[in-house]
């Protein structure tokens, strides 16, 4: 027998099927290969556009709906704000800033307060009725926050001055409803601000 005519003959492999490349096997493969490659590219632009997207919220600024009647008639219940970040790494805070804040009770929550003192100002403690009138001075690296509803909020009056390293920034704008769009209003309660 001719050796040579026995390399030419289609190999077989113990199952007795050929290992020459199937047309069909290739296809599958091919199909395979393009839908792993467009799998891992989505994936791919998902984590890019997710990180683009986590940086602009937590260093340029976010979209905060408010609930809660402490800041009325300035911010009412279901707003919805922006609220700049830069500014808290940028600039002060100053006082009649309405600010976002984490809450000094649960760190999940966040207050919409406006800023009463800064570091080194003498406020008022006590509430709008009380006949006698209480101060106390901001310690350094702090902020008094109130709500502009005096009678129906919970801020620094309850919980003492906060650090000003809990203050996530400051609100620009409403943005919703539409009909209150704009620029926000001065605090109802200037005359606290001493």
């Amino acid at each position: 027998m001719d050796t040579s005519k026995v390399c030419q003959l289609t190999p077989w492999d113990t199952r007795g099927y050929s290992t020459a490349l199937n047309p069909r096997f290739v296809k599958t493969g091919r199909m395979f290969r393009g839908f792993f490659v467009k799998t891992i590219s989505f994936v791919g632009y998902t984590v890019q556009y997710g990180c683009i997207a986590h940086c602009a919220f937590e260093y340029i600024g976010e979209f905060v709906s408010c609930s809660g009647p402490s800041m009325e008639p300035t911010i009412t219940n279901h707003d919805v704000v922006f609220s700049k970040r830069v500014s808290r790494h940028l600039c002060r805070i100053q006082k009649g800033h309405i600010v976002i804040a984490k809450s000094p009770f649960d760190p999940k929550m966040n207050i919409c307060k406006r800023v009463m003192g800064l570091e080194g100002d003498k406020v008022c403690t006590s509430g709008p009725s009380d006949v006698f009138k209480t101060h106390t001075y901001v310690p350094r690296g702090h902020v008094w926050l109130e709500g502009d509803n005096l009678r129906n909020s919970t801020d620094s009056r309850s919980y003492g001055p906060i650090p000003y390293a809990l203050i996530r920034g400051r609100v620009c704008l409403k943005m919703w409803p539409p009909h209150s769009f704009g620029v926000l209003a001065e605090s109802p309660n200037d005359g606290r601000i001493l």
